[in-house]
């Protein structure tokens, strides 16, 4: 993946003389870097993990996304000369207003979503539980080889991606619940055929009720039948799925891998600036990006739109 000698890397506009931060080093961060590097402005990009490349490297499985294709992208950019800091976590090891004053003038907030959620059921948190973004980090680091019985719960690509890694990597058995039917599951078509090309069961309109825990480790996960997914308000989709509580099935396993949604981790970044939050999502303008409150800094990818697919982040 060494670029040097090979590829002549885009030639960038004469320097600003101006300093930005891209905080996040998945493809938002990256792009927006690539990008205001080609305009002139000196550009660093502060990544909390080890590696560049946020959930390009450590979501997205390599029988996917070789690795080395986005380490031959972001070789592309040190030859620009984007300045790259890995093992930084701003707003922890440097504030905001320390970047401020070393005369960063603006700041792109790209930290994606990188924590995943556990749906709240009893038992959720014994030992052999995780949530799929942390399966799946652990999987692309080499460490996901394991020959119990998994159930992956969930609907989307990430919760197909843990089914897959899974039966790849030893799985003695993998089945995936979700509430949809096989028509309404967000993952796509072709995901849900290879998934089941790769060994793995999935079974359509279930919803967790309890992970079954046996001196602290998993044994099992019962699921309640989802009679309904969404209800119309308002002339809306409103997710509020409802269950026939009576209607239960329980399936021994040795793991449960939760797929149910991805969120923001704030930490201390924001703790001195005087922003809003909607919901989950800081308040920015539609058009620019500029966060409320805070006119240097910006916002894009997951932190913008929730979690969505890369492309949509570049």
């Amino acid at each position: 993946a060494d670029f040097a000698g090979e590829v002549e890397p885009p030639k960038s506009a004469p320097s600003t003389g101006k300093k930005i931060a891209v905080l996040g080093g998945g493809p938002g961060g990256l792009s927006a870097a690539y990008y205001l590097q080609l305009m002139g402005h000196q550009t660093t990009v502060y990544e909390m993990l080890p590696k560049l490349g946020g959930m390009l490297r450590y979501g997205i499985p390599s029988y996917k996304l070789e690795k080395d294709v986005i380490e031959a992208e972001i070789d592309v950019m040190r030859e620009m000369g984007v300045e790259i800091k890995t093992g930084v976590e701003v707003g922890k090891d440097i504030s905001l207003d320390e970047l401020r004053a070393q005369g960063y003038k603006a700041f792109y907030l790209a930290i994606g979503c990188s924590a995943g959620r556990r749906p709240g059921v009893p038992g959720d948190d014994a030992e052999g539980t995780f949530t799929a973004i942390d399966y799946l980090q652990v999987a692309n680091c080499g460490g996901a080889d394991y020959n119990g019985r998994v159930v992956v719960v969930g609907d989307g690509n990430v919760a197909i991606d843990a089914s897959r890694v899974s039966a790849r990597n030893g799985a003695s058995e993998v089945t995936q619940l979700c509430l949809e039917s096989e028509k309404e599951m967000p993952a796509s078509d072709e995901e849900v055929r290879e998934a089941g090309e790769d060994g793995v069961i999935i079974k359509c309109g279930w919803g967790p009720k309890e992970v079954l825990v046996t001196d602290g480790k998993v044994t099992g996960i019962v699921f309640k039948k989802c009679v309904s997914v969404f209800e119309e308000a308002d002339g809306r989709k409103k997710f509020a799925p409802k269950y026939d509580e009576n209607e239960t099935i329980t399936i021994d396993c040795d793991r449960v891998i939760f797929a149910v949604g991805q969120q923001s981790v704030w930490g201390d970044l924001l703790k001195s600036e005087e922003v809003e939050f909607h919901g989950p999502a800081l308040v920015a303008d539609g058009l620019t990006y500029q966060v409320q409150g805070a006119p240097d800094l910006f916002i894009g990818g997951d932190v913008m739109t929730g979690p969505k697919f890369a492309i949509d982040a570049i």
